[in-house]
């Protein structure tokens, strides 16, 4: 087995070419995370089944449980039969660079998983920062407290991320498809505040919205395509116009501007690019 320092230098240069490849461009932050938290620790022991995402729907077996066969840009199965891996390193990089945690800000993630993104965050925010990571998931969420106790700034809780409250925080990220943010979201975000939700249709597939708060409203826009397992209490009617909406832009950038809560007004039926319960997004002229 390799040493801890060859396992160490691994994992910098594994975050180093995400910062090359997802790119990120802007917050040193998300490199020395990925830099600093052992994915291996999150996975179950080794060897491991690796999906490469060059060629979809291949996967091989790691020859032997080294660690420094994760540190690549690769997914690896988590519950293969129902479709939940560890994630895309470069999809969460370039969404973290995006999201620009800050030290010291309050996280709150819907979807722990394991645990290894709220790690990831607890590493951002640091040692005075606040993470609360909600998984539904009983086996899932008992794995995540195990993986993540090395970082007490993380209250790691099973239950409904749609209900549970995490009271006031500046960052709320779901790691689950959804048709439309839950109301007590919204209501947690403070001024300045940033949403990351995937907005997915009947496939899995959709894109990543990000909406910030602003003093009298929320700022929205699309970060690129993204795909998930579905969250638990999506409106499927919603889902069937979002897919519709995605079609017809023929692979077009998504034109939105805003995050609007509750039902749009009749006279602004034509500034609706996708609405779904109790919020809407315009459309960019």
């Amino acid at each position: 087995m390799p040493s801890e320092h060859e396992i160490a230098a691994a994992r910098r240069a594994f975050a180093e070419e995400l910062r090359a490849t997802s790119p990120v461009l802007k917050n040193e932050s998300v490199v020395d995370a990925f830099a600093a938290v052992p994915r291996e620790r999150f996975l179950g022991p080794g060897p491991w089944t690796i999906l490469p995402g060059t060629r979809w729907g291949e996967r091989y077996e790691t020859p032997d449980n080294d660690p420094r066969r994760v540190y690549h840009d690769v997914l690896v199965p988590l519950d293969a039969a129902r479709d939940i891996n560890n994630g895309q390193p470069s999809l969460w990089a370039y969404m973290f660079d995006r999201l620009a945690v800050r030290p010291g800000e309050r996280v709150f993630q819907v979807g722990a998983g394991t645990g290894y993104y709220t790690a990831l965050f607890a590493e951002m925010v640091g040692a005075n920062g606040q993470v609360t990571a909600v998984e539904y998931d009983a086996g899932l969420a008992a794995q995540a407290t195990a993986n993540t106790a090395a970082w007490p700034q993380i209250d790691l809780v099973h239950g409904d991320g749609a209900r549970y409250d995490p009271g006031p925080v500046d960052v709320v990220v779901a790691f689950a498809g959804v048709t439309h943010p839950q109301p007590l979201w919204l209501d947690r975000l403070a001024v300045g505040g940033r949403l990351m939700v995937g907005l997915t249709g009947p496939s899995m597939w959709g894109f990543m919205l990000m909406a910030t708060r602003l003093d009298d409203g929320f700022r929205a826009e699309a970060l690129g395509p993204a795909g998930f397992i579905p969250f638990v209490g999506r409106d499927e009617e919603a889902g069937e116009r979002l897919a519709r909406a995605l079609k017809r832009l023929k692979n077009k950038p998504i034109p939105i501007k805003s995050l609007h809560r509750g039902e749009p007004p009749e006279g602004r039926m034509r500034d609706v690019w996708y609405r779904g319960p109790g919020f809407w997004l315009s459309r960019k002229e």
